[in-house]
């Protein structure tokens, strides 16, 4: 919101400076963002007066001009803007002024002698554009008044009075206009609060317009009057053309600058029909499924049946609370109004605007809550305005009331309001604030400890709960006097599980790896979820931020795809990511608790990509592409610390909606799912836009913190034996299953256990053959004592047996 101080200082005038007043509401929630003068800094500009005006001799569209500066000789200044007149106060740039720059990214524009076609011209007249208080450039900036020549054009015009721009929080709504925040400075200082009076406006037509309310749970109360014979081409007064253009609204016309001049003042939108546009009278109700309606802004929106219209015998005309129609919307042609400010129900409008992805000033007020208790008054405060700039005759206000908010006490606790605050305030000191914010309050001496009862005002939608009030009491006394004190407790130091590492930790891992970390939302887009984690039915969010982060992410993938899709837009060759992060599914089984919600699961999970050449280029080795085995040594190493033996970590062939379905496995530990790895999947890389597919991996972030605690064994001092054995093995048997079938040969026949290490160093499959394949193995065994030939010879044997009962797997030659 933004808005001119002396705005402000016409209902509340505290004695303070800008910059103090500026300190005032900050600590009070209303968070000023920025404090700048009205214009942009120029100098040596100011009031001049046409004196004569005479033909250039050698330029059609130039003038030259005499004008006054308050010197002794009137200065000749040639001028080429066509609304240069004899007799009109304009700004004068002098010889040596500074202008605010023309275009971005130039300096100061300095004004020197010149000659314009052979004509000697001692200075510049400027349009509003030229000293850049708007974009108009039509013309000549004309000065209203009876200035004085000579005088100081920033003074005369008061540009360099402080504009403020503040931020409201979303509970501040009855701060949404300059009466509002004039209000909360009053109770803040003391500073006396000059309410507005209205005038009352009588009738002098009988005419009314009828008016017909369909859905009380849409609007409350609706009030409105016909006012005939109005001049729509009237000229808005400069004094309201300043403060609309000060307060951020541009000019549009008189009709239109009234309504938007009392919505900023008294936080009441308004909106203004063109009488002869109606046909029959209006009605207020939901809008049918399918009805269309062509808005001010040009838009035409189809409606559905939960938001709010003004209709009439010929179509919707208005959507309720939020933005006019074109067709009934007033011009300069315009002679016949009729003027409407209605009390809309804040469920009523709350969301509606963004759901048609625009918003407007009136949408953001209702949706908060607008004073019910004054629409006729400030239905007669617009009225008068229209009838001083505009003319014309007014009708009676036609006020009807169908369902007002019933504004329930609100019971303050004391002693509560004083523990969470954290400081003695006093009750009286609390009562004298609820008096200042204009509360009725009363206390409640009778109960079993003191507490004030506050009935909120028509204005405050924020004050439900007792925690509200708390709030006012700590805004009003000040932030700036609650003491900053720190906690004083007992520390207890917390004890480190060694059998678990951190997440920290597996980041550093990650890093040391090569991977960049990235964060990322936990909001996806629903189509990403489907794409990669293959949910239907994902989680939804009830109010999303953006249309592509409306579910809850159950994989990290499509974020880490995402990111990929960014660096190579941005040129990168050679990308590795990983992320930790949590993930979202739905789990009957999972039950409230300080870190999880009933029905949902929330694992954490960490997630790598790479993606490019395995090493950056280098004269040592050559140019290849990252392939699965790469990225599954880089999880192998992550392993570490959990026992990472040979037979531990079992990989098997496995079907992901995002990895590819031949170059990708499931990772398992100790019978536990880890994870997957593999390369994505054609079909996404293709619609992903990337050149060649990516290696991915996903782990269970939990599986991955237990580690194993250091066991100490002596030296071995006898020297380990190696045999080879080969196998013809049938082409359906997996590795994983020939390695499951040695670890369980080495832990239940007492002749494997001097098996330390098995590793598969050669497969072979015969050209033609189809039936099988040779996987050979090296097998290192070792004992605390020297081993002979024959028991090596019976664990080999044995070895071969369990093989061969498990899989089918026979010894070669």
């Amino acid at each position: 919101m933004q808005f001119p101080e002396s705005w402000l200082r016409q209902f509340c005038n505290p004695d303070l400076s800008t910059e103090a007043l500026a300190d005032t509401l900050t600590m009070a929630g209303l968070e000023v963002e920025e404090v700048q003068a009205a214009a942009l800094a120029f100098s040596g500009v100011v009031v001049g007066l046409v004196r004569d005006v005479q033909p250039h001799p050698n330029a059609d569209k130039l003038r030259v001009c005499q004008v006054d500066v308050g010197a002794a000789q009137w200065l000749q200044i040639v001028c080429g803007a066509p609304n240069v007149a004899v007799g009109m106060a304009a700004p004068c740039a002098l010889v040596g002024a500074e202008l605010p720059p023309q275009q971005e990214g130039q300096g100061a524009f300095r004004i020197g002698p010149a000659k314009m076609r052979g004509v000697e011209s001692q200075g510049m007249l400027c349009s509003a554009r030229e000293l850049g208080l708007s974009a108009d450039h039509a013309g000549l900036l004309a000065l209203q008044g009876a200035p004085q020549a000579g005088a100081d054009l920033r003074e005369w015009l008061s540009l360099d009075e402080a504009v403020f721009t503040i931020k409201l929080t979303p509970n501040l709504g009855h701060c949404l206009s300059i009466i509002g925040v004039a209000r909360e400075v009053s109770a803040v200082t003391g500073a006396v609060f000059h309410r507005p009076t209205f005038r009352t406006v009588a009738p002098t037509l009988a005419d009314r317009l009828p008016v017909s309310i369909e859905a009380p749970d849409l609007c409350g109360r609706f009030s409105g009057r016909i006012i005939r014979g109005v001049n729509a081409r009237a000229e808005t007064p400069q004094w309201m053309k300043t403060r609309l253009e000060r307060s951020g609204q541009r000019s549009i016309s008189a009709l239109v600058d009234i309504s938007n001049y009392v919505m900023l003042e008294l936080g009441r939108p308004s909106h203004v029909f063109d009488l002869a546009k109606i046909r029959g009278g209006l009605t207020v109700r939901w809008a049918r499924e399918g009805e269309q309606l062509e808005l001010l802004n040009g838009q035409t929106i189809s409606l559905s049946a939960d938001m709010g219209v003004i209709a009439a015998e010929n179509g919707v005309e208005s959507l309720a609370g939020i933005m006019g129609g074109e067709s009934t919307a007033v011009t300069l042609d315009t002679t016949d109004i009729y003027l409407e400010a209605a009390f809309w129900w804040p469920d009523a409008i709350r969301g509606r605007a963004r759901r048609l992805n625009f918003s407007t000033d009136a949408a953001a007020r209702f949706e908060r809550g607008v004073d019910y208790a004054t629409t006729v008054e400030h239905l007669d405060a617009i009225t008068a305005l229209i009838l001083d700039i505009c003319g014309g005759q007014a009708g009676p206000a036609d006020d009807q009331i169908t369902q007002l908010p019933q504004r329930k006490p609100v019971r303050m606790r004391v002693a509560r309001c004083e523990k969470v605050i954290g400081i003695p305030i006093g009750s009286d000191r609390m009562g004298e604030i609820f008096s200042r914010l204009g509360l009725q309050a009363e206390l409640d001496r009778n109960s079993t400890e003191p507490a004030w009862i506050v009935t909120p005002g028509a204005e405050r939608f924020d004050l439900e709960i007792e925690e509200d009030l708390i709030e006012e009491v700590a805004r009003i006394h000040g932030y700036q006097h609650i003491p900053t004190q720190a906690p004083v407790a007992r520390l207890h130091p917390l004890p480190v599980p060694e059998g678990q590492r951190t997440l920290h930790s597996l980041r550093l891992k990650a890093a040391a790896l090569g991977y960049q970390e990235t964060l990322n939302f936990s909001f996806v887009d629903a189509q990403a979820e489907q794409d990669f984690a293959g949910q239907a039915d994902p989680i939804r969010l009830l109010n999303p931020i953006a249309s592509q982060m409306s579910v809850m992410r159950s994989t990290l993938i499509g974020s880490l795809v995402k990111v990929l899709a960014d660096n190579l837009n941005h040129r990168a060759k050679r990308v590795r990511l990983f992320e930790l992060g949590r993930v979202f599914a739905r789990d009957a089984q999972a039950e409230n608790g300080p870190m999880q919600v009933a029905g949902i699961r929330q694992p954490m999970r960490l997630a790598g990509l790479a993606y490019g050449s395995v090493v950056p280029v280098q004269w040592a080795e050559p140019e290849r592409r990252v392939d699965f085995y790469d990225v599954k040594a880089d999880v192998e190493a992550l392993c570490e610390g959990l026992g990472n033996r040979s037979g531990e970590l079992q990989w098997t062939p496995v079907q992901h909606p995002a990895l590819h379905p031949g170059r990708s496995a499931e990772v398992r530990l100790g019978g536990e799912r880890l994870g997957v790895v593999g390369e994505l999947h054609p079909q996404w890389v293709q619609r992903y836009h990337l050149q060649f597919a990516p290696v991915i991996f996903e782990l269970d972030a939990g599986l991955l913190q237990a580690q194993k605690l250091p066991v100490f064994a002596p030296i071995n001092r006898v020297p380990a034996v190696q045999r080879d054995l080969a196998f013809q093995v049938p082409s359906g048997v997996s590795y994983a299953k020939m390695q499951q079938a040695v670890q369980t040969a080495i832990q239940n026949i007492p002749v494997c256990g001097i098996i330390r290490e098995v590793r598969l160093f050669d497969l072979f499959t015969p050209p033609g053959d189809t039936t099988s394949k040779s996987m050979a193995f090296r097998l290192q065994l070792q004992d605390q004592q020297t081993l002979t030939d024959e028991r090596v010879d019976a664990a080999c044997q044995a070895l071969v047996a369990e093989l061969a009962t498990a899989t089918g797997a026979q010894l070669r030659g």
